[in-house]
């Protein structure tokens, strides 16, 4: 990841979140999709540490944050976002969603809408994308059964090229899944983190919005990211070419550039 990235946990309640920490000043979260943990964002860490503080969990259910019984729905989602927050004593922070991780920063800004400073949604979930049949099979593949036969498979439906993956993500990514409980987000969720959102909330939403979209997106298509960016009052939208489900994978320089100026925009 480059820079001097700290690996944390704290517990609250019964919950242990884990988490990277690194860099000074304004702090943002990272809130990575469903899958890995925050190691997801290892393309944009380091470069975005060097003008904010970045606070990048492991979702509980994901990475080594613990996998409880859990309804795993976006009310959960946000109640945690939201204890963690307070017990970081971080009163107000960027919000950067990536897929499902897109669905649980608007449900937060919906519910919390004086914890959030500007809203960065990345090839987002609750805009009400519908999988098609093939990558939906990878994923179930891959959170039933992970092995790296199922990640090459899955791999060419979330990358515009697949090689643009680190190798040790892929790797993390199914062993994480084999951890107890790796696959109770996905099971026992059943989908409803990624639901639709409905256009009543979303005008709710008066932060000022970031949308990025990897054009070539053959999970989430690029009209979801065109449709949000006309509902939610404050948001633009910025298209990336040649990047698919994961723009800072497929286009690390140009993704961070976008994020890193309208972050540090008045």
């Amino acid at each position: 990841m480059g820079g001097l990235v700290e690996q944390r946990e704290v517990t609250i309640g019964t919950i242990k979140t884990t988490y990277l920490l690194c860099g000074n000043g304004k702090p943002i979260i990272f809130l990575h999709g469903a899958g890995a943990g925050a190691v997801t964002w290892y393309p944009s860490i380091n470069t975005i540490s060097k003008n904010f503080q970045v606070v990048a969990p492991d979702i509980v259910g994901y990475g080594e944050s613990d996998k409880p019984d859990a309804p795993y729905d976006r009310p959960y989602f946000s109640n945690w976002l939201k204890d963690f927050m307070k017990e970081l004593k971080i009163s107000r922070a960027h919000i950067v969603g990536l897929s499902q991780g897109g669905a649980i920063a608007l449900q937060f800004a919906i519910d919390n809408s004086e914890m959030v400073d500007k809203l960065v949604l990345v090839n987002s979930a609750g805009l009400g994308a519908k999988v098609s049949f093939w990558p939906l099979i990878g994923i179930i593949w891959m959170n039933s059964y992970p092995s790296s036969l199922a990640n090459r498979f899955n791999s060419r439906y979330i990358l515009h090229k697949p090689i643009n993956r680190d190798p040790n993500h892929s790797s993390y990514s199914i062993a994480v899944l084999k951890y107890k409980g790796g696959k109770n987000a996905f099971k026992q969720g059943r989908g409803t983190s990624v639901s639709k959102i409905s256009e009543k909330l979303l005008m709710q939403i008066k932060n000022e919005t970031l949308i990025i979209w990897g054009k070539d997106d053959k999970l989430f298509s690029v009209e979801y990211g065109e449709a949000a960016a006309k509902i939610i009052p404050n948001a633009t939208l910025h298209l990336i070419q040649d990047a698919g489900h994961l723009p800072l994978m497929d286009q690390p320089e140009i993704f961070n550039k976008i994020l890193d100026a309208f972050l540090k925009s008045e």
